[in-house]
């Protein structure tokens, strides 16, 4: 099984920067696309941005320009660089993977437990 565990949430004024982490462990073959998506209160989680094994990222249109998703393949880690933070911005963020247990497995979608992020003067 694949573990993804985040950090790095918490409360920050508008205007505010926070960076996400996210690793993955356990038993891990491969992992193709990693993202990162939010839920906000009363609403459905979206996407917030992925980025594929060779680096190529997608980003919500609410998000570009000022949000940038990277990833450490050594690490099996990917992060979430946030810059100028809105209220909007407010949701429990989750990690995504797109990963095989072993050379075997299917292909399956892993999430982590979420990470709050509070954007408030």
């Amino acid at each position: 099984q694949v573990q993804l565990v985040e950090s790095g949430g918490g409360l920050v004024q508008p205007g505010g920067s926070l960076r996400l982490s996210c690793a993955a462990s356990g038993s891990i073959f491969s992992i193709n696309a990693m993202g990162w998506y939010r839920q906000a209160p009363g609403k459905e989680r979206e996407l917030v941005a992925t980025i594929t094994s060779g680096g190529s990222t997608n980003y919500a249109d609410s998000v570009k320009g000022r949000f940038t998703i990277s990833r450490d393949n050594a690490k099996n880690t990917v992060y979430l660089q946030m810059n100028s933070l809105k209220p909007e911005d407010t949701a429990v963020y989750y990690c995504n993977a797109a990963a095989r247990a072993t050379l075997l497995s299917y292909e399956y979608d892993y999430w982590g437990q979420g990470t709050q992020v509070t954007v408030s003067s």
